[in-house]
């Protein structure tokens, strides 16, 4: 939906499951026109698009697309941003560090990634400008040779190329967002600058990376990283890097106690890696590749623990009441708000992404996923409201 300032608002709709188009356009039929209804029945509908390569491909496909660019009219729905981060199963299923591949070593995620750009060309309205969203790179642990770290580079600008011509040709403004996430290749702000710098002198005098590239600002992933929102952002500005799309997350924090590890057994689950970052005392921090990991750690003696802080790569629902032991990073959250409030310049696109729906406990459900995103749109729109940067009409829907 269309925020006060031009800016857009969606959910991402890899909270759904779908790795076909059938799947993926089923979803959209049965959950996304259902959301639609609670936050902003009669009103233009934005919609947060995931898909995997199969579905992408199957959507290239000339009657599939004109179909859904129908249905999209008919419903008046639209599309300005797509999730391409993963490639290919993301639910039902053990997705760990696999969500990582393939990275932007191969021509697999090169070529992936083009196809998104020229599905999204069709798909954006006129006038507006689309983004798509990537992962940082590659996994760390990945990397064994610095020749890896060129040959993504090298295949980002041809992907920046490719987004180039494809901008051109349609009239659209389109870019590519990288995603910083713990412990992958980019996960920090310095990291993030390094990259984007050295980048920006494998080709002198063309600054074209500048306009298509730039970033996706996870207001979780930078919190467990215990970054300060207007200092990331700052950065992240002063060395020229756009801000391609702030997705609004929030991680889980706490202090890791007997009774808190006890608590967050519940959220070790089998399907997505929730990396962990520990500060301790001394502001030192210690990086755990999963939470079952952190969690075989010794604890510490009684009350030492409650002056360490664990933060957990793991998305909870903007909404939910988060109750003792823990607590959440909306601090971060509405901390990139107040940024954006100052400068609404910043960044077009907003996306809710809490695709851990089928993973949550109990306790931080609401009682379908349909609820859990219209609670979610009635947080942040007040949010937004607050600010200016968002019609109270919609905030009290």
């Amino acid at each position: 939906m269309e925020l006060n300032y031009s800016g857009q608002l969606a959910y991402c709709t890899n909270i759904h499951r779908g790795e076909t188009w059938a799947e993926t356009f089923a979803g959209l039929q049965t959950h996304t026109l259902a959301v639609r209804e609670r936050v902003a029945p009669r009103q233009p509908f934005a919609i947060g698009l995931r898909l995997s390569a199969t579905a992408a491909r199957e959507l290239s496909d000339r009657p599939n697309r004109l179909a859904f660019q129908r249905w999209l009219a008919a419903q008046d729905c639209y599309i300005f941003t797509i999730n391409g981060f993963p490639y290919g199963p993301f639910h039902g299923g053990q997705v760990k560090e696999g969500v990582y591949t393939p990275d932007w070593t191969t021509p697999e995620r090169l070529g992936y990634t083009n196809l998104l750009f020229d599905l999204l060309a069709d798909l954006v309205p006129p006038g507006m400008a689309g983004s798509i969203s990537t992962l940082p790179g590659s996994f760390k642990a990945f990397i064994r040779r610095p020749e890896q770290v060129s040959a993504m580079r090298d295949n980002l600008w041809r992907c920046v190329e490719h987004i180039a011509q494809v901008s051109q040709a349609s009239g659209r403004q389109l870019h590519l967002g990288l995603e910083p996430e713990p412990l992958c290749l980019l996960e920090n702000t310095r990291e993030t600058v390094e990259f984007f710098t050295a980048l920006s002198q494998d080709r002198p005098g063309d600054d074209r990376w500048e306009r298509y590239l730039g970033v996706n600002y996870d207001t979780c992933h930078f919190a467990v990283e215990f970054e300060e929102p207007r200092a990331a952002l700052g950065r992240l500005q002063a060395a020229g890097i756009k801000i391609s799309k702030i997705h609004l997350s929030s991680a889980l924090k706490t202090h890791p106690t007997p009774a808190a590890r006890a608590a967050l057994a519940e959220f070790a689950d089998t399907v997505y890696l929730h990396q962990v970052v520990e500060r301790d005392r001394h502001d030192q921090l210690t990086y755990y590749p999963d939470l079952p990991a952190a969690l075989a750690t010794p604890c510490p003696a009684a009350g030492l623990a409650g002056g360490d802080e664990w933060r957990i790569h793991f998305h909870i629902p903007l909404h939910a009441p988060v109750v003792e032991p823990f607590g959440s990073t909306s601090d971060h959250l509405l901390g990139t708000l107040d940024v954006l409030a100052a400068n609404p310049g910043l960044c077009q696109h907003l996306e809710m992404e809490t695709y851990t729906w089928e993973v949550l406990p109990p306790e931080f459900k609401s009682r379908s996923v349909v609820d859990q995103l219209a609670d979610e749109y009635g947080w942040t729109l007040a949010r937004l409201a607050e600010r200016g940067l968002a019609d109270d009409k919609l905030a009290k829907r």
